[in-house]
């Protein structure tokens, strides 16, 4: 059962929270933007706040909306998560001059965020797209595991239960994060930490693509030695039952 304000947190910093990486990632992405100096800041009541900045093609995320030019309030979870799932427009509350941004670039940037999140089997033939799309995939699950650990009830529980340190989750060749838990709440760190508590790396991007999609079960992928996990095995194991959340929330 999904919680509608960790829903709200998963939705803001990992899914909008992925445009980043995207921009990083996608020229096209990148070109939508080029030109553009803006920052659009969501505000939901009684859950997240974040801003994104976007500038000469590149763009950040920051919590808090103190600095956006362009806010858009939410009156509630349920409201913001149907901004992502495309059943609520939003109306700003200031930086209406802006608004073209919101209809242009912006939402060309989300549907394509939105093409390499849900992609046609097709499309993951191209080796290109597949990279991108995996590594945005990782991005979101690595952000979205934070997000339940500190918000979703059985979650918490599971954070619990995890010793203060930080997991290096990576994909051998790919992307990596740093899940950093502290007092049983976790920051998601997009970049390889220098030093860890524990690890899981994933073989390949085709391993972590099939276990992504759940074609692939988990528990047999580590028995085969295709998921290595290492260090602190109990940081290891509540990690990946929040993990199991995941799904729960991004289905």
């Amino acid at each position: 059962m999904k919680d509608a304000k960790t829903l709200a947190y998963i939705n803001l910093f990992a899914v909008l929270g992925a445009i980043p990486y995207l921009c990083d990632l996608d020229r096209e992405a990148a070109e939508l933007i080029q030109d553009k100096s803006v920052s659009v800041g969501f505000a939901v009541k009684g859950g997240p706040e974040a801003t994104l900045f976007f500038g000469s093609g590149k763009c950040r995320m920051a919590p808090g909306v103190d600095r956006c030019q362009v806010k858009l309030p939410f009156s509630s979870c349920e409201k913001f998560n149907g901004l992502i799932d495309g059943t609520v427009t939003p109306i700003p509350s200031k930086g209406f001059t802006k608004i073209g941004f919101l209809t242009g670039p912006f939402t060309k940037l989300t549907d394509r965020l939105t093409m390499f999140l849900k992609p046609d089997a097709a499309a993951l033939e191209d080796s290109e797209f597949f990279h991108v799309s995996t590594t945005l995939m990782f991005h979101v699950i690595a952000e979205a595991i934070a997000q339940i650990a500190n918000h979703d009830k059985v979650g918490m529980f599971s954070a619990s239960n995890i010793v203060d340190g930080t997991a290096k989750l990576s994909i051998a060749g790919g992307p990596a994060a740093a899940l950093c838990c502290r007092d049983h709440r976790m920051t998601a760190v997009h970049q390889a930490p220098a030093e860890y508590l524990s690890y899981m790396e994933f073989q390949d991007m085709a391993l972590a693509r099939a276990l992504f999609d759940g074609n692939v079960n988990a528990i047999a992928a580590v028995g085969l030695g295709q998921v290595r996990i290492g260090g602190q095995i109990s940081q290891v194991d509540n990690i990946n039952r929040i993990l199991d959340r995941v799904a729960v929330y991004l289905a």
